[in-house]
């Protein structure tokens, strides 16, 4: 990990207060899928973590995020040009799992992006990839054909059923009859909850609260879900966990 002022190439919405950011940094070549960044806005004392969604070469990646509040607003006003101050490759990723010949991939809103470039180091492999991602509706959809042209099977989820499936990502799964048993997913605790209860192998990436982002803060504590006095920090450790692995209970 180190700290580098990326260059910004693009910053465009891409759906409903959801922006896709172009850098030019040369700690691109370090990242794996799973992994975030922390960035540094003017004004602002705490770094944000954002996901990253693709590496595109050794020197340029993207993040795509949500704007959620003050910080996330003045990242989305950043223009081509702009300079941003980026600390990482940070956490652990996703594990690829090679001898895997089917992987389902299941995410949830701003838990989509990390699942991007995790589906392009899969079917660089030629694994077949099932992509099951979920929104609120259809105004919040992205990434649909970017997925596509990697070779994926798509299907999509809104819970007012204003595009593709109505309901939750569980019952898009069971409409399609997706018969996968080995799943990397990303989102919302309810939904990794969900995976969790369903299925026994593969990874879930977690969303949480993060100050340092390198573990020193100990801000995201979760305990383990097997050994009581075990516990483990997500931005460190994580964010992606074996599924079991972690409790759903932050310290």
């Amino acid at each position: 990990m180190e700290r580098e002022i990326a260059r910004v190439l693009e910053n465009e919405e891409i759906a409903k207060d959801t922006y896709r950011i172009l850098l030019k940094a040369s700690i691109a070549k370090q990242m794996q899928p799973g992994q975030f960044v922390n960035l540094a806005i003017d004004t602002f004392f705490l770094r944000r973590p954002i996901s990253i969604c693709e590496v595109i070469d050794d020197q340029h990646f993207v993040m795509v995020y949500k704007v959620v509040g003050d910080g996330t607003k003045a990242l989305s006003k950043l223009q081509a040009g702009d300079a941003l101050d980026v600390f990482g490759p940070l956490g652990h990723g996703y594990p690829i799992e090679a001898n895997e010949k089917e992987v389902l991939l299941i995410g949830g809103g701003v838990g989509v992006p990390p699942l991007y470039e995790l589906a392009k180091r899969y079917r660089a492999i030629n694994t077949h990839v099932s992509v099951v991602l979920g929104f609120n509706d259809q105004d919040a959809v992205f990434y649909e054909d970017e997925f596509k042209r990697l070779g994926c099977t798509v299907v999509i989820a809104t819970m007012d059923g204003s595009y593709g499936i109505k309901g939750t990502v569980m019952d898009a799964i069971d409409a399609m009859n997706i018969k996968t048993e080995f799943v990397c997913s990303c989102g919302p605790l309810p939904m990794l909850k969900a995976v969790e209860a369903r299925y026994h192998r593969g990874y879930i990436s977690f969303e949480s609260r993060m100050a340092c982002g390198m573990g020193a803060c100990m801000a995201c504590i979760a305990k383990d879900k097997q050994e009581a006095d075990l516990y483990h920090r997500i931005c460190k450790e994580g964010p992606v966990f074996p599924l079991g692995k972690v409790a759903f209970e932050w310290i």
